[in-house]
């Protein structure tokens, strides 16, 4: 016979090592699955005199991530008006700390006084409802109208105004009301 007919003869040479091949085929991934699956589920477990399995520590593990650092607010409930100073602080020094678009800066009495003098109403008005580059409330439409006017009253007394501070209005309670009548 020619050199190509042993070409194609096979590591097996015999129907023993087919045998042990087809056997070691089933039975090498077994083993390697189950050592995976001792390998996967084996951990730590917990030995006697340890306290993992403590009420107080199962507790700690499973509280609510939420609970830690949160404050829950009421959202119906009412929100509590902010003072002048911190309206100032978060709203109004974008313009009036530098001036810009024409605004009196904060503390300046000679920018303030052509102002002040117009009267609180009609800068209380402008402050509402906005003036030339000024939008109304400042720009933030979540401000109550006591704290536009806390903000206002704020600059205005650093300029050197005297206004007094605004008193906020009690809303008469409507269960009150209805329980009159």
């Amino acid at each position: 016979m020619s050199e190509a007919h042993h070409e194609h003869e096979s590591a097996i040479k015999s129907p023993k090592q087919l045998i042990v091949a087809i056997a070691a085929g089933f039975i090498v991934p077994i083993i390697i699955i189950v050592l995976l699956v001792q390998f996967v589920t084996t951990h730590k477990k917990v030995g006697a005199g340890s306290h993992a399995q403590s009420a107080e520590a199962i507790a700690a593990r499973i509280h609510p991530v939420s609970d830690d650092g949160f404050t829950f607010k009421d959202a119906s409930g009412p929100r509590p008006l902010l003072a002048g100073e911190a309206i100032y602080n978060s709203t109004c020094t974008a313009c009036h700390a530098t001036g810009a678009a024409g605004s009196p800066k904060f503390g300046d009495a000679g920018a303030w006084s052509p102002r002040i003098a117009q009267g609180y109403d009609k800068l209380l008005d402008h402050a509402l409802h906005g003036i030339r580059a000024m939008p109304a409330k400042g720009g933030n439409p979540d401000l109550d109208d006591v704290e536009v006017a806390r903000a206002l009253v704020y600059m205005a007394n650093k300029g050197g105004a005297s206004f007094k501070e605004p008193e906020v209005k009690a809303a008469a309670p409507a269960a009150d009301g209805a329980a009159a009548k």
